[in-house]
Parts: C-alpha cells; sequence; structure tokens
C-alpha cells in the first residue's frame, strides 16, 4: 500500500497526504491524566504524537481485546449506514490538530477531535490521512525499539502545556520551560 497519495482539496488544489495507522497508547510522564496516542505513517518510517484525555484511554481500552466492541453503539451504527467516510487531518489551531470527516459519496464535512478520529479509525475501514507538509512538520523519525517520544509543543492544548512549564522548571529544564513560555505567550497574543 502507498503511503503517499494525490487528492484535491475543496479548492481544487493538489496536494499530498500521508495515511496514519495508529501504533500505540502511552501513559504520558509526569501526568495522571494524560495519555499519548502514537501515529504512523503505513512504511512506519515517521511517527506522530497526538494527546488524548483519560475518556479517550477508557474507549480505546474498551475495544482492545474485547468481543463486546462490537456490539458498541458506534460500531453498530458503522455496521449499519451506508456511507463512504474518510478523514483528513488539515492543521493545527491553538495546540489541537484540526480533522475534517468526510462522507466521500455525498461531500458532507464536519469537524473532529484528532483522538475520536484515530479512534474511529481504529475501529473501522476509515482512513485517517494527513497533509504531508504537516505531517513532515510535526513528525519525527520512527524508530520500534525507542521508550520514549517527542511531542511537539505546537500540538499540546493549553492545559496540558501550563503542566509541561511546571514539570520543566520542576526538573530545572530552564531551555525547555523557556520554549513552552515562548509559546503560551505566543497564544495569548493571537487571542
Amino acid at each position: 500500500m502507498n503511503a503517499y497519495n494525490i487528492t484535491t482539496t475543496h479548492d481544487n488544489r493538489s496536494m499530498e497526504r500521508v495515511q496514519l495507522k495508529y501504533h500505540a497508547l502511552q501513559k504520558l510522564a509526569g501526568a495522571t491524566d494524560m495519555s499519548v496516542i502514537l501515529l504512523t505513517d503505513v512504511a512506519q518510517r515517521r511517527l506522530i504524537s497526538v494527546i488524548c484525555d483519560e475518556t479517550t484511554v477508557q474507549q480505546f481500552n474498551a475495544r482492545i481485546n474485547n468481543e463486546m466492541s462490537r456490539i458498541l453503539l458506534p460500531e453498530a451504527l458503522l455496521q449499519v449506514a451506508d456511507a463512504k467516510l474518510e478523514m483528513l487531518v488539515v492543521g493545527l489551531y491553538d495546540g489541537q490538530y484540526q480533522v475534517m470527516l468526510s462522507n466521500t459519496k455525498t461531500g458532507a464535512s464536519t469537524r473532529v477531535r484528532m483522538s475520536d478520529a484515530v479512534l474511529l479509525s481504529a475501529i473501522s475501514d476509515t482512513p485517517l490521512y494527513i497533509e504531508a507538509r504537516l505531517m513532515e512538520k510535526q513528525s519525527m523519525p520512527f524508530d520500534a525499539k525507542s521508550v520514549q517520544v517527542a511531542i511537539p509543543i505546537n500540538s499540546m492544548d493549553k492545559k496540558s502545556l501550563q503542566a509541561a512549564l511546571e514539570h520543566a522548571v520542576e526538573e530545572e529544564n530552564y531551555e525547555l520551560a523557556s520554549h513552552i513560555r515562548d509559546e503560551i505567550n505566543s497564544r495569548e497574543k493571537n487571542e
């Protein structure tokens, strides 16, 4: 399967996109209620990380190796719905990936949370794509043996940024704290 595809956007410009696949879910170090979803491209060359909340973790855990998941409402609706769906990560705004869920039969689309898009992709045949330029900017080389993963600070929400800032100060990592504070100040300036 080719990890890169050419598609057409709503304004008829061609763009390259990369299909994402769920890889793993890990607890975020130093945070009690946050985890990280790890996604790779199909060829497993690049890795992108997405912060998620405890509710999303519970939804993933309810479905991993669980026979009951076939009768949960989202899965049941997907079985009876006559829709051809796909999702595209189109950008990043205020620390949140912007994902469009589209019905390719009707052209209807709506915005969804990134963590929900990953969950939908994991429980169904709904492909999840990301614009190639955004993937290159936000991802890092994939190493299956790595036990740590970097999270770009521009993909963290305000609550996560504040927690990361406090953790960096506690660890006396003042360079990182300075970068995080700059990101927070930049967002406050743009509000």
